[in-house]
């Protein structure tokens, strides 16, 4: 994988190119972005394996609503031309009162991205993509990847789920019903739906309720599998997870299972390959090199590139994370050796995810840089059926 870097500046010329020629294509005739129209690329495999690494034509906007039950729900979006900015989230405000006290120490516990919150909405009618969050995460926790899908042209929906987030795990006030999540899921579906067809909303007329996928991590993974079955969803991704929870068969939908080489929390050999080869066909599976656990999520990012550990340790747990092993693991796995550093993986994520979804949509005719010849030049165990 110490060769991405070398392939990364020979693409970089190949992004900007993609990228204008996405911006010249999601024009209407009066010169509105609107959402980019079916394309067809001509790219060598090499090429093809970078094409969506780089920030897609839309800028990004970001807000927050609220289920009905008080559950928030995060939205990012395609924002108007002109709209800049830095979006940002800090994780400590995610964890009880009392344990953010105590999350003093002065290394970096936030991630941003460009962006504005509450910018007006691009011209045009967006598909939609559902967001499922993982045990002991939050509805932003990969902002790397959400908000990336948005700058293409996609509305991507994630509510907190109270019954496994980190707020939960922190107060042990967890549930084991894990329907939870997929109601959440599906009501935030409702909710952006409703969204869009609200007079004088952000979102009124720029929602297309056509065109809906699931992309979870984790837990997520097994809620986006049973909110699957439900006939408004059209295909799902599942990051670092595996088969269906609570049911025994698979949506027969296109389906996209991602694993990280050294997760040791989601074992990509008992828990992913088996859901992909279990799943009906189309499907997909990618087995990442040197990705854990949390490569899939922003939280590496943190604590000096430690994660949600290195902030506890910095603030003078160590002593209780070590009689925690569990949770040590849980937090670390994916940040430290012998996982790759996030700013190798992140790019290769943020491509397949866009990649795959802009196939679900029609955006693009064929997948692009999925097949297992493009994979070879990023070092992923690619299989598809």
């Amino acid at each position: 994988m110490g060769v991405w870097n070398d392939r990364w500046m020979r693409s970089r010329l190949l992004a900007a190119v993609l990228v204008a020629t996405l911006a010249a294509g999601a024009c209407s005739s009066n010169g509105e972005a609107s959402a980019p129209k079916a394309t067809t690329t001509t790219l060598s495999p090499a090429q093809a394996a970078h094409a969506y690494e780089e920030p897609g034509p839309f800028p990004v906007g970001a807000t927050t609503l609220a289920l009905p039950g008080g559950p928030k729900v995060e939205v990012w979006y395609p924002a108007v031309k002109g709209t800049t900015g830095t979006v940002a989230y800090d994780v400590r405000d995610f964890t009880p009162p009392a344990i953010r006290n105590i999350l003093t120490g002065d290394i970096p516990a936030s991630y941003d991205f460009d962006g504005a919150r509450d910018a007006s909405v691009a011209p045009g009618r967006f598909p939609v993509v559902l967001f499922s969050h993982g045990f002991a995460g939050i509805r932003l926790q990969s902002s790397f990847l959400t908000s990336h899908l948005a700058s293409y042209g996609m509305v991507v929906v994630a509510p907190e789920h109270p019954s496994r987030d980190l707020n939960a795990v922190l107060t042990n006030t967890l549930s084991a019903d894990p329907s939870a999540s997929v109601n959440e899921l599906l009501h935030a579906l409702e909710l952006i739906v409703a969204e869009g067809a609200k007079a004088g909303g952000r979102f009124q007329g720029h929602i297309d309720a056509r065109h809906v996928g699931a992309l979870g991590h984790s837990a997520g993974g097994g809620t986006v599998l049973s909110a699957a079955l439900d006939g408004r969803v059209d295909g799902y991704v599942s990051m670092a997870s595996g088969g269906p929870r609570g049911q025994t068969l698979y949506p027969d939908k296109p389906s996209f299972f991602l694993a990280g080489s050294v997760d040791a929390v989601a074992p990509a050999a008992t828990l992913t390959k088996p859901a992909y080869v279990a799943a009906p066909s189309p499907s997909r599976y990618w087995e990442l090199s040197g990705v854990g656990h949390n490569g899939f999520d922003d939280f590496c990012t943190f604590g000096g590139g430690t994660g949600i550990i290195g902030i506890a340790e910095r603030s003078g747990l160590g002593a209780f994370l070590d009689a925690q092993p569990k949770l040590r693991q849980l937090g670390e796995d994916g940040c430290v050796p012998p996982a790759f550093p996030f700013a190798e993986t992140f790019p290769v994520i943020r491509h397949a995810v866009t990649a795959w979804f802009r196939w679900l949509f029609g955006i693009d005719s064929v997948p692009v840089g999925l097949d297992a010849s493009a994979a070879q030049t990023i070092e992923v165990d690619a299989e598809a059926k």
